[in-house]
């Protein structure tokens, strides 16, 4: 005898909103998030939130300018217009519990943490001083001192990760949560959806963000995704799904709000999608043919979420000068950090032999 479908309880029919995709609607939050789409900061906040997108922006264009000179070698993704995503969601984080894990692309990830940018600086151009001792590079960076656990170069690897990171805090009940990165191309992977399964069937206290940069490497989403509405792939594991302006960091910080406290209060996993673009080619080895500059120059001239943001600033009273003299301060902390790594030694050939198996357990 074929098995019939289950009918919906009364309470299911009674919470689904009339004329709209009732299986994911239930299951969503993007209500909530649209009714107050915008966080309201205060004057302190938005500054706060304008200098660290500035770090690392200032940053990652002297990391490209390194990797141009030959001091950074093998691969560098850069962040360059994809920071209000960082900034929006881990500003929202509680840093004494909560832990992040994210693919390749990770400097600007670390940048938002609040570490300092002379040991990420000294880490990209392999030195001792690098805060994985110039072991990790560009792709693998790593620090359990601040919980962040990677920087991964396989695609979608650090997902299922996550969703361990997220098991340890749920079976510690340190009341932390998990912050999960990957990328639009990353999306596609299978060890992605084995690792929503888990997530929901454990309600495990995880937020898996989607960096939806427009482009998996060279390919545009719409040619290499059939469904290119990120948020929407959690529903078969009823996982509600969020769409965010990630070029917008109130928007993005006022997501983080709403995600984060229902993945607190117990109710498993969150799926976000923060809809950016990245200016750079993938790597500092890609030319980007495959758009155009005038493509490029849109999204810098109308979407740009430090210019966003400065407006914002401008329109609250805040002066021209006062935002160029923050500027002014961000190149020379990044010259700085320049510098030290430049003048950093290598690591000791000993180094090879350290980090290898685990010491402690």
């Amino acid at each position: 005898m074929a098995k019939q479908p289950a009918k919906p309880s009364a309470a299911a029919k009674k919470s689904v909103p009339k004329g709209g995709d009732t299986d994911f609607t239930l299951h969503s939050l993007q209500d909530a998030f649209e009714a107050k789409k915008r966080y309201a900061a205060s004057d302190e906040e938005m500054m706060e939130f304008y200098r660290q997108m500035l770090l690392i922006r200032r940053f990652e264009e002297k990391a490209g300018q390194l990797y141009g000179l030959g001091l950074i070698g093998g691969f560098c993704h850069l962040y360059i217009g994809q920071e209000a995503v960082a900034i929006g969601l881990q500003s929202a984080l509680d840093n004494d519990r909560d832990s992040v894990i994210t693919g390749y692309r990770d400097h600007g990830h670390m940048l938002a943490y609040g570490i300092d940018p002379k040991v990420i600086m000294a880490e990209l151009t392999g030195r001792e001083a690098g805060i994985s001792k110039g072991k990790g590079g560009s792709m693998h960076m790593f620090s359990t001192e601040h919980k962040f656990y990677g920087g991964h170069g396989i695609v979608g690897a650090q997902v299922a990760l996550g969703g361990g990171l997220a098991l340890a805090h749920q079976y510690n009940e340190d009341g932390g949560i998990c912050l999960a990165y990957f990328g639009d191309g990353a999306a596609n992977q299978g060890q992605v959806y084995e690792t929503f399964n888990m997530a929901a069937l454990w309600k495990l206290p995880i937020v898996f963000v989607v960096e939806d940069n427009q482009y998996a490497m060279g390919t545009a989403t719409k040619r290499s995704s059939a469904e290119t509405a990120f948020y929407r792939r959690g529903t078969a594991f009823r996982i509600p799904g969020m769409e965010v302006n990630g070029m917008d960091v109130l928007e993005v910080r006022a997501a983080a709000e709403v995600a984060f406290a229902h993945v607190r209060a117990g109710h498993g996993p969150v799926l976000m999608e923060c809809n950016t673009y990245r200016y750079r080619g993938h790597s500092m080895s890609d030319p980007a043919k495959y758009r155009t500059r005038e493509e490029v120059q849109d999204q810098r001239d109308h979407h740009d979420p430090i210019e966003r943001l400065k407006k914002t600033l401008i329109e609250s009273g805040k002066g021209e000068d006062e935002l160029k003299s923050i500027d002014k301060a961000i190149r020379a902390e990044v010259a700085e950090a320049a510098d030290f790594a430049e003048n950093s030694p290598e690591p000791e050939a000993s180094e090879l032999y350290t980090d290898v198996l685990v010491e402690e357990y």
